[in-house]
């Protein structure tokens, strides 16, 4: 099947190179004549295991085309997916000018049928209005069916999520549409989810909701177990082994970040209020995970009575493991709060200091932990890259000024640290 792509971000890139790989011819259409060149040689514009060697497989192999121009990828395409960016406005309600200027776009280029389907994360009702953006800038003999198929793909293990995801979510009005996308789909596993496009456009909110929930849950529960004595990890191991419950994302940590959590319960939020309700319960994950942040560089001053003058070791930037992405990444806020109190930060992730250093200004970028970790008054974990997690822990202290370790994400056994000499702090633990 040909298909296109408009957008080459995490969803697009990611979905247009799985599809290619199974067989598809996939047009990627972008708007940025740098990136399109950069990615017509191979080179993707961020980090995410496995899809550089994908995308030039698959470019040698001539499934993968890269296009500005919107005509020659509608033309031959059975299927369109729009995966633009959705970012939050000062509302908190998504912006989905992009979505709209693409279904403009494709409604100009339309000359025969086609399923347009968004993929891109919007509020309920907004696959209708892509509807009726397309039939006014279409010809009206013209014939096309809309659909959603939200993404549930995670940065860092995106294309095992894309290959083999939980489920498939199909929304659509048609049996046409709704064959041709499970046909599209048939190579990969998953249960289906046939339903309705509205049902297809909140399930993808509801369910980042619940676990951006549950990660707050287990920030709150850390916040109390400090002041009672108790290990949160215990707690919350006791807690997810209930099968009705279960241990993912019921993880303390700093905060959760990236490019959907925080964007999507802001939206959430906000189309709960279009409809006047105040959902309350997510204004409180909103706030535990801010107040995350807080508390861990609280801790940090109160336990080395400030850090005005004092030099900071950071590992570890982006806001997960196994990627490069710094949006909304904890790091910036408890960098940022350090730095007004006088710290001096030193710092190393493995491969997000590019992005941080556009972001984070007035560091020391190391290249290496050791690097980073010489001289340091305190070493700040913000970040579980595995490469962290079986370092030589006793010759970091070694190059150290000072003994300080906090565990912002509760990778090492305290009392193993404790005991190479470290004064160990996590969260919701000693």
């Amino acid at each position: 099947m040909t298909i296109a792509m408009i957008g080459h971000g995490y969803v697009g890139l990611v979905s247009a190179a799985v599809f290619a790989d199974l067989g598809n011819t996939v047009w990627v259409i972008g708007h940025t004549p740098a990136k399109i060149n950069m990615l017509k040689k191979g080179i993707t514009p961020f980090y995410e295991p496995g899809l550089s060697e994908m995308v030039r497989r698959n470019l040698s192999a001539g499934r993968l085309k890269f296009t500005l121009n919107y005509p020659e990828a509608v033309k031959s395409a059975k299927v369109i997916f729009i995966c633009v960016g959705t970012p939050s406005m000062n509302n908190g309600e998504a912006d989905l000018s992009s979505v709209f200027e693409s279904a403009k776009k494709i409604g100009n280029n339309l000359r025969n049928y086609k399923v347009i389907v968004t993929k891109s994360t919007v509020p309920v009702g907004t696959g209708r209005q892509v509807a009726k953006i397309i039939r006014k800038s279409a010809d009206k003999k013209v014939k096309f069916d809309i659909a959603s198929c939200p993404e549930f793909l995670r940065e860092g293990s995106a294309l095992s999520d894309t290959l083999n995801p939980d489920r498939i979510v199909i929304g659509t009005d048609t049996a046409t549409s709704r064959d041709i996308l499970l046909d599209l789909h048939k190579p990969i596993t998953g249960a289906r989810i046939i339903t309705t496009i509205e049902s297809a456009e909140m399930i993808k909110y509801a369910s980042n909701a619940l676990l951006s929930t549950k990660i707050s849950f287990a920030n709150a529960m850390s916040f109390i177990c400090d002041e009672v004595g108790a290990d949160v990890e215990i707690v919350l191991d006791g807690v997810g082994r209930d099968s009705r419950l279960g241990r993912t994302f019921l993880y303390p940590g700093v905060g959760f970040g990236g490019s959907c959590f925080p964007k999507d319960v802001k939206a959430l939020i906000a189309i709960a209020k279009k409809h006047e309700y105040e959902f309350s319960l997510l204004r409180a994950v909103n706030e535990v995970n801010k107040q995350a942040k807080l508390r861990f560089v609280d801790k940090i001053i109160r336990t080395m009575h400030g850090v005005k003058g004092k030099t900071i070791a950071v590992w570890g930037l982006s806001f997960k493991p196994n990627t490069d992405d710094m949006r909304e990444a904890p790091s910036i806020e408890i960098i940022a709060m350090l730095q007004k109190k006088g710290a001096v930060i030193k710092a190393f992730d493995p491969v997000a200091i590019e992005n941080a250093s556009k972001i984070l200004t007035n560091i020391q970028y190391s290249k290496n932990p050791k690097d980073a970790a010489e001289n340091a008054d305190a070493l700040l974990v913000l970040t579980e890259w595995n490469e962290f997690k079986q370092l030589d822990l006793k010759e970091i202290k070694r190059v150290m000024k000072s003994n300080y370790l906090f565990d912002g994400r509760n990778i090492y056994d305290p009392l193993h640290i404790k005991s190479l000499g470290f004064i160990y702090k996590g969260i919701g633990r000693e």
